[in-house]
């Protein structure tokens, strides 16, 4: 990330330094104080000057829906609710959601997507047509791994143990970031999904797969320390990931979304994913990715 000075700021912007300077007494454009002195990240000074780009009637583009889409988190629905953004949330899971946000459908995506690269959601967002003026900006880092039945009956340690012992295992539909995290896993062990023994219906969220697992009809599956503890079950963890926002740049600064990435700097945040427990949320807010 790299930061300007006030005189450079203001060099950048064409800007007198007085008028950057009243710019920030109002809270009107994206600074931070370090040491007594005033720092621009560059890059969110592109995204202020695009945020009031005026454009012909003929080029106006239609805004998305104040929607969240893409996968399901129990701290990112309660943020939700309590920021008073105003946002909804849709979730499908992350590709089906960065689809949408592709075809404009939605205003962000909530993504953890998995592969062999180290940081799959900053390659997939490059990566995606059509999306040339992506942003991904950090909500959590989240702990993912195998929900189990209260006091794991089969002794289940990792995923080399549900090979071994043909534990019953929840699937989660293709396209969400936990069936990606699986079949990353899976590969490394040199297996696939064709070796498990699989309940062939898929969860479409992560409390649902607790659901079948609490009820039974599963041995394990995986999904979030969150999603096993609200409800009441085992878990093993297997790591850590990105859960992060991506959304085109021109919607970063539209209130409502300010009004979520305010809140991911309060208290509340970091006292309620105490609560949920399996949260990191010291990376919230921060800009991973900008195209």
């Amino acid at each position: 990330m790299e930061f300007l000075t006030t005189s450079e700021a203001a060099d950048y912007l064409r800007l007198g330094e007085r008028k950057l300077y009243e710019l920030v007494t109002t809270g009107a454009i994206p600074c931070t104080k370090v040491t007594g002195k005033w720092l621009f990240p560059r890059h969110e000074l592109d995204l202020w000057v695009l945020s009031g780009l005026a454009r012909p009637a003929g080029m106006l583009i239609a805004e998305p829906p104040p929607v969240v889409g893409g996968s399901q988190d129990e701290l990112l629905d309660w943020g939700l609710r309590e920021s008073g953004s105003g946002l909804g949330s849709m979730s499908e899971g992350s590709a089906r959601g960065l689809e949408r946000l592709q075809r404009d459908e939605v205003m962000a995506v909530a993504v953890h997507f998995h592969s062999l690269d180290a940081d799959a959601n900053a390659t997939v967002l490059r990566d995606a047509p059509d999306l040339h003026d992506a942003l991904l900006v950090a909500f959590v880092r989240r702990e993912q791994g195998l929900v189990l039945p209260p006091g794991n009956p089969k002794r289940l340690r990792g995923l080399s143990d549900v090979l071994a012992l043909g534990a019953k295992v929840a699937m989660r539909q293709q396209g969400t970031g936990a069936q990606m995290l699986l079949d990353v896993l899976l590969k490394r062990a040199g297996a696939s999904t064709r070796d498990l023994r699989r309940i062939e219906t898929p969860a479409l969220t992560g409390p649902d797969l607790a659901d079948i697992v609490r009820a039974g009809q599963a041995d394990c599956g995986i999904a979030t320390r969150a999603s096993a503890r609200s409800a009441g079950l085992d878990f093993v963890p297997l790591v850590w990931e990105n859960f992060d926002l991506a959304m085109r740049q021109r919607s970063y600064f539209r209130p409502a979304m300010q009004g979520l990435i305010r809140f991911l700097s309060e208290k509340r945040l970091l006292q309620r994913a105490e609560e949920l427990t399996g949260y990191d949320p010291s990376p919230a807010g921060q800009i991973r990715f900008a195209a």
